[in-house]
């Protein structure tokens, strides 16, 4: 069984729901109390033992590239100034020379077709796949259960939660099958079902581990919804041909390319931080008493 060495992000997303902010800043940069989205990404990966990111970008992305670089002029300054804990902050945040690549997605055709984009960089191993748009909390990060699944099964697997049976067209549904060490396994998947039709309520979360097979699926797969390329029709195909696992992730989850959920993240991780949990609880409660609705009065009169 090879083992999970390299993480793809699909990065090149144009964030038109946070304009006019991702106008000049790419959403992934956006903050979650003192760090962009995508370090919080990046941080779970390596936790499951991830050696090499491949950042699958767009046109304006350049500053994420930057980002994961050192700064000459700021290691400089901070040197000088003695400040040897933010010094080691960013030397802990830095990957190793050579341990990160950028490759160009030039048109938006879709989450497969970003994946694809990766093929050069991937190679014939498996890989990982961590959607940043979706940043996670748990003690032990969701992709190092994942990898602990992959290696008492092999094969294919993705990370699944519950939604409510209501809602099951909203999202991307898994069919559960029987348990198998840590998971289970993966009977069909479908794509946003009624309610009626859905063979579960376990979606898919945003995290996969994939056999580089999917590479030659998606070098010839069709488009389909949204006249994109789909990862969802890919892996349908692949699971013709592999096993596919689903780990059941019950930590929290907050979908960051939506204002809601990126608001929530700022402020489930700035109580999960005991250097300011007190004063931030203390200002919510107090915001929570105090603030209305802008032109709340205004209407009523």
């Amino acid at each position: 069984m090879r083992k999970i060495r390299k993480a793809v992000f699909p990065v090149a997303g144009l964030g038109t729901r946070f304009l006019p902010a991702t106008k000049s800043i790419p959403k992934e940069m956006l903050t979650v109390v003192d760090r962009p989205v995508i370090q919080y990404v990046v941080d779970e990966a390596r936790q499951a033992g991830i050696e090499h990111l491949i950042f699958v970008t767009g046109r304006n992305k350049g500053v994420i590239e930057d980002y994961f670089d050192i700064q000459v002029e700021l290691v400089g300054t901070l040197t000088e100034r003695g400040k040897q804990a933010e010094l080691d902050l960013l030397e802990s945040l830095q990957p190793r020379p050579g341990a990160s690549s950028f490759t160009r997605q030039q048109a938006p055709l879709g989450l497969g077709h970003a994946v694809w984009c990766a093929r050069e960089l991937v190679g014939s191993e498996p890989f990982a796949l961590l959607l940043p748009d979706m940043i996670m909390q748990a003690e032990r990060g969701c992709l190092a259960r994942m990898v602990e699944l992959y290696e008492e099964t092999g094969g294919n697997v993705i990370s699944v939660e519950e939604c409510q049976p209501s809602e099951t067209n909203k999202y991307g549904i898994v069919g559960r099958g029987p348990d198998v060490g840590t998971g289970f396994r993966v009977e069909g998947m479908v794509e946003k079902p009624a309610p009626a039709d859905a063979p579960s309520n376990f979606y898919i979360s945003g995290r996969y581990i994939l056999q580089p097979e999917i590479f030659d699926i998606l070098a010839t797969q069709e488009k389909g919804a949204g006249n994109e390329i789909q990862l969802t029709d890919g892996m349908l195909k692949l699971a013709q041909m592999q096993d596919f696992f689903g780990y059941h992730f019950t930590g929290r989850t907050f979908d960051c390319g939506s204002k809601e959920g990126f608001i929530e993240a700022n402020v489930a991780f700035a109580l999960w931080r005991s250097d300011i949990r007190d004063k931030v609880m203390g200002n919510l409660q107090e915001l929570l008493d105090t603030v209305e609705p802008a032109g709340r009065h205004r209407a009523a009169e």
